[in-house]
């Protein structure tokens, strides 16, 4: 970690020091923030907040489940004061859970410093966080990184990086798997494989081809001296928490290697620690072209980084031909530079391993629970029936918050410093929820 960083967070922590798994108190909020959150939730309760939501804002999302306003490590706390167990960590970005005390410090202050530069400029922390994604990526001499705002920006540049391989004209073809989701810009779109996604937004760009999930003769078939590259997520989430095999992996590698397209790993959901490991490829002892990243990076705040590996890939993009006005800017790379720092100095990696090992196997032997995927704290369980969305809505009446990816199948995605007791506690109520959803849901449904 750069000195820069150091500052005195570490000691301000209210709970025992920064990044300690579980930790619940929120410690170093700003005054003047502590005091505007707590005037607004005095002023109004869930329902009288969602009413303004309704009338403010686009309905992209759907009417939100609940107005969350304060969080401490693993818990929320909505509007009317009920408090729930955070197991989607929203979408597996909070990495170090809700208002970690060192990362919220080491934010402040540097927003205190310098918040904002453009891109004719660059900052410290912009070239420490470069320097340390090349480390913990094991990314060869030559390489390099883009830094972004989200993960559908990350993989935009990727995208824009897999056109550029194509100096004699002939490489137009881009190859995704059936059941990916890349974001839902414009070329990350035409990558994501959800036909809802897609089709309100046709024609999209062009040359996008979805081969079969996990068939490695379908991609040995598909890959040509007319691709570009391969795009692939080592777990899919969107679609279920579905892993391809290190095998699989492997053989994309020389697929692609032996015709000249890029093999490009989106692990904006499955990076920084989510399974277990920096990144979720690793075992398959392979060099990707270029890795996506997002979610856990910031710990909540946004980020989002293209890493290219090696000089021939990285000289792809040029000056002028890609940018972002607030990409890498300083308050986002410290944020991410503290969140990697907390990781790994407060044996979070560990942790994942561990609890997550302990949820799936807690997992298998619940009755009405068919299979059990993933890996480290990225968990998909199916259930024996298409009650998913109605447990979404029970755990939520019982202080829990999951997510539905399909009508038989459950997310999740914690703080990676979910506890044991914590992971207890869930499995404890699972049964519960599961005969809920059951009878909430049409027997025809």
């Amino acid at each position: 970690m750069s000195t820069e960083l150091s500052h005195t967070a570490e000691s301000r922590s209210s709970d025992g020091g920064p990044g300690v798994v579980g930790h619940r108190e929120a410690g170093g909020a700003p005054i003047a923030a502590e005091a505007a959150a707590t005037t607004l939730v005095s002023q109004s309760s869930g329902a009288d907040w969602l009413a303004r939501y309704s009338s403010s804002l686009m309905g992209v999302f759907g009417t939100p489940q609940r107005v969350l306003v304060r969080g401490a490590g693993c818990l929320v706390w909505d509007a009317d004061g009920k408090e729930y167990l955070d197991l989607l960590g929203g979408i597996a970005v909070n990495a170090l859970g809700h208002a970690h005390p060192f990362v919220t410090s080491v934010i402040a202050s540097q927003l205190a410093t310098l918040g904002h530069v453009s891109n004719f400029f660059t900052s410290p922390t912009q070239i420490a966080l470069a320097e340390k994604l090349l480390a913990l990526s094991k990314a060869p001499a030559g390489s390099k990184v883009f830094f972004a705002n989200s993960g559908t920006e990350a993989n935009e540049a990727a995208f824009k990086l897999a056109r550029r391989n194509n100096a004699d004209g002939r490489r137009t073809k881009i190859i995704a798997l059936e059941g990916a989701f890349h974001g839902r810009t414009m070329g990350a779109l035409a990558l994501t494989a959800k036909e809802a996604y897609r089709a309100p937004f046709e024609p999209l760009p062009g040359g996008v081809v979805h081969i079969p999930f996990g068939d490695i003769e379908a991609l040995r078939a598909a890959v040509d001296d007319s691709t570009a590259a391969v795009f692939m997520e080592p777990i899919q989430g969107e679609a279920g928490v579905r892993p391809l095999s290190p095998e699989y992996l492997q053989a994309a590698r020389e697929a692609t290697s032996a015709a000249g397209a890029l093999l490009i790993l989106d692990e904006v959901q499955t990076g920084i620690g989510r399974t277990g490991k920096w990144l979720a490829s690793e075992d398959a002892g392979i060099v990707p072209d270029a890795v996506t990243l997002a979610k856990g990076l910031g710990g909540g705040f946004p980020v989002g980084a293209l890493v290219t590996f090696g000089s021939t890939t990285s000289a792809l993009l040029t000056a002028g031909q890609h940018g972002t006005t607030f990409g890498g800017n300083p308050v986002a790379t410290a944020a991410a530079l503290a969140t990697l720092h907390a990781i790994e100095s407060q044996g979070v990696l560990q942790n994942v391993l561990a609890v997550g090992a302990h949820l799936r196997e807690g997992l298998a032997v619940v009755e009405d629970v068919t299979e059990v995927r993933g890996e480290g704290l990225l968990i998909g369980f199916d259930l024996n029936a298409d009650i998913a969305p109605a447990m979404v809505t029970a755990a939520l009446d019982a202080g829990f918050i999951i997510n539905s990816p399909g009508p038989r199948t459950i997310r999740l995605a914690p703080p990676l410093i979910l506890t044991i007791e914590q992971a207890d506690r869930f499995l404890a109520a699972l049964p519960s929820l599961i005969a809920t959803a059951t009878a909430q849901t049409p027997k025809d449904a």
